[in-house]
């Protein structure tokens, strides 16, 4: 087989993982597209995506359009006469017109099990419903939000108490693996991609910092998946004596009950919380402006027994 000419877009770190798989592996793409730079920090300083950081590293091109309906970008892509564009979380939309440019058209690396969790925010969405397990899908895109057929996936079981960003980062790692071992049987023809199911086709939207605030009437089981599911972003969290306070670890104790959102108890193990059924330890907490702190230190800042969280 001939050499490839590979274009690889994407922006954060979950594709950083891919494009270092890829060029460790000997698959060096033509260009990188990715966003452009953003402030990031308190001093909102203007900050390259982790993928421009590896590019640049490897003396790679880099292309940051704002948009992907540019007729510059357009042409600048066509010009390259890629045979596969590969995708991940990049950001961006990819209009018709850059979809129908490659000879074998683009390939997404998706962290769901598709038609599960179609979106922008699988893997949150993954653990907030409980899911037993997840993984990467290798995914032929077209005009619609992650519908393609799927040429290869690898699922992963879901850990207890395992966060959004600790799965986010071994999916990142399943996902250059996969990416790596399927890519040159999809070049050569030899694996096809298989159309998705619709009847099984499920959606995680986008998140906001108002997803992330915890409803302590709800079962307690309920509120430590969520907890899990906004770390390490925007992070879950409560009112308490008017202060928005994030909660990053907790664990479920069952067999108690009480007033939901009260909080019953508080010692060396973290502060005991009331929920809709069950109670939840808070473990790991954060006040605005501070540092992060365990439960027992806050109940020590604050004494907490007996009042109700918002």
């Amino acid at each position: 087989m001939s050499i490839e000419k590979i274009l690889f877009a994407g922006t954060p770190e979950f594709a950083r993982a891919s494009l270092r798989a890829l060029v460790e592996a000997g698959h060096v793409p033509v260009a990188v597209l990715t966003q452009p730079d953003r402030p990031a920090g308190r001093g909102k300083r203007m900050t390259a995506s982790p993928v421009k950081e590896y590019a640049r590293s490897k003396g790679l091109e880099v292309w940051q359009p704002a948009t992907l309906k540019d007729p510059d970008i357009i042409a600048s892509i066509r010009d390259t006469e890629p045979d596969i564009i590969i995708v991940a979380a990049y950001g961006l939309i990819l209009p018709q017109s850059v979809l129908d440019i490659p000879r074998l058209g683009c390939l997404n690396v998706h962290a769901s099990l598709l038609p599960r969790w179609r979106g922008a925010a699988p893997i949150q969405r993954a653990i907030l419903e409980g899911d037993k397990e997840t993984g990467i899908c290798l995914m032929q895109m077209e005009a619609g939000l992650d519908t393609g057929p799927v040429y290869a996936q690898v699922a992963t079981p879901i850990g207890a108490g395992e966060t959004a960003g600790e799965l986010h980062d071994r999916l990142a790692v399943l996902g250059g693996r996969l990416l790596v071992d399927k890519l040159v049987e999809i070049l050569d023809g030899s694996l096809g991609a298989v159309p998705q199911d619709e009847s099984a086709a499920t959606y995680a939207g986008k998140i906001d910092r108002q997803d992330a605030a915890i409803d302590w009437g709800k079962d307690a089981k309920d509120i430590q998946r969520h907890v899990r599911a906004y770390n390490p972003v925007p992070g879950a969290y409560f009112n308490f004596e008017g202060e928005s306070v994030k909660c990053w670890r907790a664990d479920v104790i069952p067999e108690v009950s009480g007033q939901c959102g009260k909080i019953m108890a508080a010692g060396k193990t973290g502060l005991e919380v009331a929920c809709g059924t069950g109670a939840l330890r808070l473990l790991e907490v954060q006040r605005p402006g501070k540092n992060r702190v365990t439960g027992a230190e806050f109940a020590a800042q604050v004494n907490p027994v007996g009042k109700r969280l918002g």
